[in-house]
């Protein structure tokens, strides 16, 4: 058995069940061992939760640094709202996404300060290639003079968060209609007139 086996069903029961409806008795079972040998891998069921939320991190910046790359084909527009929406396609599929936002916004109590700074760093390195993005934009004249590439970037994550949030909370339609009237106010306020 490796490690990187006992941490996929670890996600799976992660992502279903939290930190701590997870059991690590169960894991074992589901991987087809006994519960001692996970120790063989990790120290225990923090070490293994740690393990898997960098693993998850690492698929999901990877996600965004090829998402956000400013030199595509689709217009500004069509490149930052179809992140979005990429976004929330990869919520409703994938297991990595929602992980990772679950325990972004609801870490284990004891393991928040740890965790904290794994989402902070993903949430920093997503703002810097955003601005990066509204860097090339602002190049190409394709923001308003009135808007700083900071200030472009920071709505633009703000958007992203609220979107978070309904993807948490909320259903399909509470979150469309978040995007729709956000994405309006946001495209208005950062586009050349």
């Amino acid at each position: 058995m490796t490690a990187q086996k006992i941490m996929n069903i670890a996600l799976r029961h992660f992502a279903k069940n939290g930190f701590e409806g997870a059991s690590l008795t169960d894991i074992a079972t589901d991987v087809g061992i006994k519960k001692p040998s996970i120790y063989n891998h990790f120290k225990g069921k923090d070490d293994l939760f740690m393990a898997v939320y960098q693993d998850v991190a690492t698929r999901e910046l990877q996600f965004v640094e090829e998402y956000l790359k400013p030199n595509r084909l689709s217009s500004l527009e069509e490149q930052l709202y179809g992140f979005l929406i990429e976004y929330k396609k990869r919520y409703e599929k994938e297991v990595d996404t929602k992980f990772f936002l679950r325990m972004s916004f609801f870490p284990p109590v004891h393991l928040q300060q740890e965790s904290m700074k794994l989402s902070l760093f993903y949430i920093d390195k997503m703002a810097e290639l955003a601005k990066v993005f509204f860097q090339s934009a602002n190049q190409n004249g394709l923001i308003h003079l009135d808007v700083s590439v900071e200030h472009a970037t920071g709505a633009y994550m703000a958007v992203l968060d609220s979107i978070f949030v309904e993807m948490l909370y909320g259903d399909q339609d509470h979150l469309m209609k978040r995007l729709e009237a956000t994405w309006h106010v946001f495209w208005r306020g950062v586009r050349t007139i």
